[in-house]
């Protein structure tokens, strides 16, 4: 009788784990630079909000002394704001906006414009009637006006940068690559080189269809 061939694997002795760790660690590897690829993006994403923050906020705080028009101090305020971010991020996209209220408690409330929501669905529309406070023919859902506003006006300013992100984990994870965006935000007011402005009464309009 033609004795019975054994397999390499059964040869082996139960104890022997030669080699163990390196396949435990193939296993884990992968994972591992996941996480901290993923750690590491979180982190800088936190620091560039922080920087973008930080150098907002010194600049607004820096231009309300400037004098000017608006027109003048915007173009100011946009260039230091933008310069400064693409020292964050060289290839980043700068996107910025402001919002201007008559007082500093008006621009931390930011309530929308009184309308007749007969809808109910929490939005301007059908027709809807409304106030129009600051005269500017739109329903604002946050009681502001577009633009840098005149005297001792409280204007919020908003940036927005968009960068490449520098760590290639969604492509490790098989997506496409996609921009990281962080924001930051700070409220100053005009200085008073002139009498604030002031709206007349509000007027009644009707929401876009």
């Amino acid at each position: 009788m033609t004795p019975r061939t054994r397999s390499p694997l059964t040869r082996l002795p139960v104890s022997d784990r030669r080699g163990s760790t390196i396949v435990e660690f193939a296993i884990i590897a992968p994972v591992l630079c996941l996480i901290l690829l993923g750690s590491f993006e979180v982190a800088h994403t936190l620091y560039m909000r922080g920087a973008l923050q930080g150098v907002l906020q010194k600049i607004a705080r820096d231009s309300s002394l400037e004098s000017g028009t608006e027109a003048e101090r915007m173009e100011a305020l946009d260039a230091q704001v933008t310069q400064s971010a693409l020292g964050l991020a060289n290839h980043a996209e700068v996107d910025i906006t402001r919002r201007f209220y008559r007082t500093f408690s008006e621009a931390a409330a930011a309530h929308a414009e009184d309308w007749d929501d007969t809808n109910g669905n929490g939005r301007c529309d059908n027709g809807e009637p409304y106030e129009d406070a600051n005269h500017n023919n739109v329903w604002d859902a946050d009681g502001g006006s577009e633009g840098q506003g005149g005297a001792k006006d409280a204007v919020v300013m908003t940036v927005k940068v968009s960068y490449p992100s520098m760590f290639p984990l969604r492509k490790l994870l098989g997506k496409a690559a996609a921009d990281t965006s962080v924001t930051a935000a700070t409220v100053l007011r005009n200085q008073p080189y002139g009498d604030q402005g002031s709206f007349a009464q509000p007027v009644s309009r009707n929401c876009p269809a």
